[in-house]
């Protein structure tokens, strides 16, 4: 039991480090210079991310979870 929650523990680490990357990027001063058309769509690219961060961090630790239990 105690590898489950090491295994989890590592899974949301990583997407967190990704999801953290990924705003890091998304609100650099580089990328808004070099696409300005960017930020007239950012609000539904940070939701479209967010969103797809989340969904990605439950399944992986559905699958986790199923793939150690069984």
């Amino acid at each position: 039991m105690n590898n489950l929650y090491l295994l989890c523990g590592a899974v949301v680490l990583i997407a967190l480090i990704g999801f953290l990357a990924t705003m890091w990027i998304g609100g650099s001063k580089e990328n808004k210079e070099g696409n300005p058309q960017y930020d007239k769509n950012s609000v539904p690219n940070w939701i479209r991310l967010s969103v797809i961060y989340t969904v990605t961090t439950v399944v992986a630790l559905g699958a986790l979870i199923w793939y150690v239990r069984s």
